[in-house]
This record gives C-alpha cells, sequence and structure tokens, in this order.
C-alpha cells in the first residue's frame, strides 16, 4: 500500500532536490558525480536518483550531462577559447571524452556546431515555481534554433492570455476541432498551433492562430499557408491536461524568464503537439516554442550576470 506524502514531507523533499539543483548549477566546473550529490542530499544514492527523476522526469546523470554539453556549446559561440580549455572548465577530463559526448548531444563534433554559428540544443536550468500552481511546477527550458518552415491549417483570431477578455479557450479547441473534421491535419504527423503576437498592437488586439502542421510534400487543401523564418525559441515543456498550459507560460514569463538573462522577441510562438495527443491526459506531454534574441546569452550561473 502507498502512503501518500504529508505536505512537510513533500516541502522537505523538493528543498533537498532545489539545493542539488542550486549545487549542480553552480559547480558545473566539476566531475558532479551522483554519489558526491547524494552526499548533499543525505540520500542514499539509489534514493537520490529515484526522488530526483520522480521529481523531475530525468535521471541526475542526464541532466547534469545535457547542463555540461549546454554550457560548452554556448561557450563555443561566444568566445575563441580553445576546444580542450572548454572541455577542462566543463568538468571533462580530456578532449576526447568531452567531443565523444558532445557528437552524442549534438550529432556533430564541437568544431563543426562552432562553425555553424547557431544556438541550438541549449538545457536552461530546472527551476521550480508555484507562481500560478497549488502544486510546485518545475520549468523545463530548453534553447533551440528552428529552421524555416512552412505551415498550414485553419486560422480564427483570437484574444490571448493577456488580453483583458481572453477567448481562447473557447475558440482555439473549436478551430481544431474543424481542422479535423475537414481533413486538414495528418493524424500521423505532429500539430502545430501557431500564434502571430506581432501583429496585435495591443493586448486588446485579436491575435491571428493557425491550427494545422508542417507543409508535407504533394499536400493540397484549402487551407491557409504561412512561412516562419528560422527562429531561436525558448521551448517550454509542458505535462498533463493542455487546459493548465496558461500556468506553465505564466511561470515562464513571471518566474523564468527575469533570471535567464534570454529576451524574448515578437514574432510566431508555436504549440507543437506529438502525434496521437490527448489533450485532458495528465501523462500528455506537449512542448511551447517562444521567439528568442539569438544574439542575447544565458546568464553564469555562478555570477548570475549577462555573459
Amino acid at each position: 500500500m502507498t502512503i501518500a506524502a504529508e505536505p512537510y514531507q513533500a516541502a522537505t523533499r523538493l528543498n533537498r532536490i532545489e539545493r542539488v539543483l542550486a549545487y549542480i548549477h553552480t559547480h558545473l566546473d566539476q566531475p558532479l558525480l551522483v554519489s558526491e550529490l547524494a552526499a548533499k542530499s543525505c540520500w542514499s544514492r539509489w534514493q537520490l536518483q529515484r526522488v530526483f527523476s520522480e521529481q523531475t522526469g530525468m535521471s541526475v546523470a542526464h541532466y547534469v550531462r545535457e547542463l555540461k554539453l549546454s554550457d560548452a556549446a554556448k561557450q563555443l559561440l561566444t568566445g575563441q577559447r580553445r576546444i580542450i580549455d572548454i572541455a577542462l572548465s566543463c568538468g571533462f577530463t580530456s578532449e576526447a571524452n568531452f567531443s565523444r559526448a558532445f557528437r552524442q548531444q549534438y550529432n556533430m563534433t564541437p568544431r563543426e556546431y562552432r562553425r555553424r554559428g547557431i544556438m541550438d540544443g541549449i538545457r536552461t536550468p530546472l527551476q521550480i515555481t508555484t507562481l500560478t500552481t497549488p502544486q510546485p511546477l518545475w520549468l523545463s527550458v530548453q534553447i533551440k534554433t528552428r529552421p524555416q518552415a512552412t505551415l498550414v491549417g485553419d486560422v480564427a483570431p483570437i484574444l490571448g492570455l493577456f488580453a483583458p477578455e481572453p477567448d481562447f479557450n473557447d475558440v482555439v479547441p473549436a478551430l481544431w476541432q474543424r481542422a479535423y473534421a475537414r481533413g486538414v491535419i495528418d493524424l500521423n504527423q505532429p500539430s502545430i498551433g501557431a500564434i502571430d503576437v506581432a501583429s496585435a498592437d495591443t493586448l486588446q488586439s485579436p491575435l491571428p492562430y493557425l491550427a494545422g502542421q508542417q507543409a508535407l510534400a504533394g499536400f493540397q487543401h484549402d487551407t491557409t499557408s504561412w512561412t516562419i523564418p528560422e527562429t531561436t525559441y525558448a521551448v517550454i515543456t509542458h505535462s498533463g491536461p493542455v487546459s493548465g498550459l496558461p500556468d506553465t507560460l505564466q511561470a515562464f514569463i513571471y518566474a523564468w524568464l527575469p533570471d535567464s538573462g534570454y529576451q524574448c522577441t515578437d514574432g510566431i510562438e508555436l504549440e507543437i503537439y506529438p502525434s496521437g495527443y490527448q489533450p485532458h491526459s495528465n501523462s500528455a506531454v506537449m512542448t511551447y516554442w517562444v521567439p528568442l534574441n539569438p544574439v542575447h546569452r544565458a546568464i553564469d550561473p555562478v555570477h548570475r550576470a549577462p555573459k
């Protein structure tokens, strides 16, 4: 039989995880073995891995590796340090080990990533907020660059999250239902919602919303098409029913963004849903893509200041 944790037990567990995260974020230049992190948390190695995975949805080792490689990727784009120096600064023991791990993460070598010059695949530190939700909300945000793409679908105006009288909760589901009924959506492909926030002058202005997906070769249908240029995004993972997405976005805007060192830009925001997405399921996972200024760099996690 499983016994639900009392509130103080849950708070204690989260406080410990936050301490572990804080230690990781300020010691990325060190090896950061799981056994060492377990000692910092007062849990055993097995207990830490179990609780960390339960709370964050990823393993300790995977999280540490993504952060180290993300820090290295940013260094490759923001300076001319030697690759071996970057590898050592991120806790790798050799350039060979670093290059092997980097290729596994980015499907290219550090030199190729530097030569391409595009910020992509950056894991940012997890943050916890209870800003808009009764339960703790973990914000998982990555920085990715999406190539130019053409979207096709049905379009309707909506009043968004920050409008005085939002109507998106009614308009958007009806628009998706219409698109599915008309056969605009290929059920075997990810669905994409696109919001043109750059087209509105005020919060009272309606925002064009497209319910559709990326154009496929040979696709012919009576739809609207939008061509979106190559853009760098903050990619926010939302887990649970889609009705909770506004809470996740508010936490991103009010809690994550001010301390991130990044600056959002006006453009076309994206909602990407995997094929077979169940919008009311507690286990549903989708991503929300917010355009970022690609020149702006992440803050130094140690000194909390822009690089």
